[in-house]
């Protein structure tokens, strides 16, 4: 059997965990998280949130280095739950990485539409009221035709693209943050919250696992580490990913509460780089805002599609999905198959346009949270020794409650009701797809030396 090829660093690790994490959400939807939260609520979300996901990313970083399998979630529940657990557990998580795909192809479109206003014509339909331009068809194609294409070639092509976009989006990130809060005052900040203190925190920590959700996509190129590369990298990778995402949402929220009185700016397109030409009084720190975005938007494609074709691939060797889908290229050594497969969707998926993307990142957070749950919850029957076994524990009572957060009705900013219909068309086509394999696997011990 043809293995996928091994030639990633630890370096290549900690930009696909953090690339993948970090994508143009603190540009294209800041006022979204400010609406929920204010400065301060958000501020204080994605740190409390940051915080919170120390344990799963440790619970992560244990069961990689004990099991390098490219299907992460649907390896370590197979451990120990029925097969059907392991299938759902891991098609939840396909969609937390999957989603992201269309996300980031449709948001291209709409930076490239700020950058060059005639872009925004040629309107095709709408959807939920808002249109569909065909300029932004087009770019979002193409760029999800180029990752697709990367993909393919090879696993190093694909590492090195995205070390140099992560890196890239770094640098410019610090030097627009570093000039532009030079002309803030913090006379900008109020309202601190948009609610009580306790909602607003909370608002914000409900989208926090779909703005996080990428740490353990180190998991997904676990098969393909360099022959030399020392288990422990994986949990650095991970937990450098957590620390530097977390810090980078703090800053970016603080910042354009502190450049520019962000009130007034709710509902401007790219909030973000609006508060920092309000505050510069000039263009060019937008086009290095911009710049930024677009880096960042090439990384976090590539890496959600990287773990999506990974997952999608190893579900498919086991069995879980069609078996085609577990095809490796003979040459260039890529589930060449699931890269199809997983481009072929995202081009589907970018017909639904922009009014796709709060909702999306609603579904993700559950589908994130539902996965590192179900993680933790397995790690925890193992029996680890005690220390593990209580940081597993407030793992999953951390993953269950960022769930219960958007499923209980008397939570504030639960889920709609196309929230609710989008969860449960993702579960029924995994149903139809998996279901018959899943059932002839069900019967299968769940003795974790039978299913090792």
């Amino acid at each position: 059997m043809t293995q996928l090829a091994r030639k990633l660093r630890v370096s290549d690790y900690f930009s696909l965990g953090w690339g993948t994490m970090v994508g143009v959400g603190w540009l294209v939807v800041m006022d979204d998280w400010l609406t929920r939260g204010g400065p301060l609520g958000g501020v204080l979300g994605f740190a409390i949130g940051g915080i919170l996901l120390l344990p799963i990313g440790y619970v992560y970083g244990k069961l990689v280095a004990a099991m390098p399998d490219a299907s992460g979630e649907v390896a370590y529940t197979a451990k120990v739950f029925p097969r059907p657990i392991s299938f759902y557990t891991g098609w939840m998580m396909m969609l937390a990485y999957f989603i992201v795909c269309p996300w980031e192809a449709v948001a291209v479109g709409r930076i490239a539409g700020y950058i060059f206003p005639a872009l925004d014509s040629i309107e095709m339909y709408r959807v939920a009221g808002k249109p569909v331009y065909l300029p932004h068809l087009v770019i979002g194609l193409a760029l999800t035709a180029l990752v697709t294409v990367v993909n393919y070639r090879g696993i190093r092509l694909s590492a090195t693209f995205q070390n140099w976009s992560t890196f890239g989006t770094l640098a410019l990130f610090l030097i627009f943050v570093a000039v532009g809060v030079t002309r803030g005052s913090p006379a900008n900040f109020p309202p601190l919250f948009t609610h009580t203190p306790f909602v607003s925190i909370l608002l914000v920590l409900q989208i926090v696992p779909y703005y996080m959700t990428g740490y353990e996509s180190v998991t997904k190129a676990a098969e393909e580490a360099n022959p030399q590369f020392c288990a422990h990298g994986f949990s650095r990778a991970i937990f450098a990913a957590i620390a530097v995402g977390a810090v980078f949402y703090i800053i970016v929220i603080a910042a354009v509460g502190f450049v520019a009185p962000w009130r007034a700016l709710i509902g401007a397109p790219f909030m973000t780089a609006v508060a920092f030409q309000h505050a510069m009084g000039s263009r060019w720190i937008v086009s290095v805002i911009l710049s930024a975005a677009l880096l960042s938007l090439f990384k976090v494609f590539n890496g959600n599609f990287i773990a999506a074709s990974r997952l999608l691939f190893a579900m498919g060797r086991r069995g879980l999905v069609d078996s085609r889908l577990a095809s490796v290229h003979p040459r260039n050594q890529t589930p060449a198959a699931a890269v199809v497969w997983v481009g072929m969707a995202t081009a589907a998926c970018m017909f639904l346009g922009s009014a796709s993307l709060v909702p999306i990142s609603e579904v993700g957070s559950v589908a994130s949270a539902t996965g590192w749950f179900a993680v933790c919850a397995a790690y925890l029957w193992m029996r680890p020794r005690v220390t593990d076994r209580l940081i597993a524990l407030l793992g999953a009572l951390v993953g269950l409650a960022m769930v219960f957060m958007k499923f209980m009705p008397f939570v504030p900013g639960h889920f709609s009701e196309w929230e609710w219909l989008a969860l449960v068309l993702w579960i029924i086509l995994g149903t139809l797809i998996g279901r018959p394999r899943v059932t002839q696997l069900a019967a299968v011990s769940t003795d974790p030396e039978r299913n090792s």
